[in-house]
């Protein structure tokens, strides 16, 4: 169970996107948008190929997974979020900003192996299809799974007990629109040299294996798909493969900017705006890139509404 660990602050004033008078209801519907996209995307994407036998394959295995996380992902911050865009004063108690600090940390690292995995699936298909069902056996994917869970939970884990060892004494807003990592670090008024060292080591390692392995992965892919004499079938695969390492660039990008760089003041501000495509644009844009180009995708939904008016 949180507790305040002896911390004077027992609340947070989260100050939000931003400070302007003017942007706040025009940015208030547009994350209301872009919250309601993703919500009915991922969930739609997730009772779809629940409901489609012929989607339960490994590469729609990770799908599911990945809409659900993204799921209740934009859900953790995206209410917190949207009210400060009405509201004087978002207020969060100190519980509740460690509580979504865990959950947003575990979800978003959840993502980054979740994405890793599907790129080893896409790298069997494609470079190894003759040995595609044993590669990607029911028990390797949930091996794959369980494994990016794990390491989820240790690197949220990490995180989420590095900041309950820190005193807040006075400074209680958070130059953020969410309990944060570095934000929230800031206001501390104990040594924070412990955690910048662990940020930087957890959050690396998390940030560098997925993102290296993605790379690799996508190397032997483009040397595979340059070896298709097809015209038609290596534009298709080119396709395939440059929305999703569009999806990739966007969230380890942004997360490597926002980690990776020595934490001030100053960047903060810069922190928020690269934090928006990790946390809205990217969950919004997955059900997009991953479903609707996908043919199989689009026959389930047309059968599954066909079965629907009956």
């Amino acid at each position: 169970m949180l507790t305040a660990n002896a911390s004077l602050v027992t609340e947070f004033v989260l100050a939000g996107l931003t400070e302007r008078p003017e942007l706040q209801i025009p940015l208030f519907y547009i994350f209301l948008v872009i919250y309601t996209v993703t919500i009915v995307g991922n969930f739609g994407l997730v009772i779809l190929i629940g409901l489609n036998s012929h989607l339960h394959t490994p590469m729609y295995y990770f799908l599911f997974n990945l809409s659900f996380i993204d799921l209740c992902y934009s859900s953790v911050f995206s209410p917190k979020m949207l009210m400060n865009f009405v509201s004087r004063k978002n207020v969060i108690s100190y519980v509740g900003c460690m509580t979504q600090l865990f959950f947003f940390l575990f979800l978003v690292i959840s993502e980054c192996y979740m994405l890793t995995s599907m790129a080893y699936d896409r790298y069997v298909a494609i470079c190894h299809p003759l040995l595609y069902n044993t590669a990607m056996s029911p028990r390797v994917c949930s091996s794959l799974m369980l494994g990016s869970y794990l390491m989820a939970f240790s690197g949220a884990m990490a995180h989420t007990g590095c900041m309950l060892r820190l005193t807040f004494c006075d400074a209680n807003t958070i130059n953020h629109y969410f309990c944060d990592i570095l934000p929230v670090m800031q206001l501390s008024c104990s040594s924070t040299y412990v955690n910048e060292v662990e940020v930087r080591i957890v959050a690396g390692i998390n940030i560098i294996v997925p993102s290296f392995t993605i790379f690799i992965s996508y190397g032997f892919i483009l040397s595979s798909i340059l070896q298709i004499r097809s015209t038609e079938g290596r534009s298709k695969a080119f396709s395939t493969c440059s929305s999703h390492l569009i999806a990739v660039s966007l969230f380890f990008g942004s997360g490597a900017f926002m980690y990776l760089k020595p934490s001030s003041a100053g960047s903060m501000d810069e922190g928020k705006t690269s934090s928006v495509f990790y946390t809205n644009v990217v969950p919004m844009m997955n059900p997009l890139i991953y479903s609707l180009r996908n043919k199989d995708v689009k026959v389930a939904l047309r059968k599954t509404l066909s079965r629907r008016k009956f």
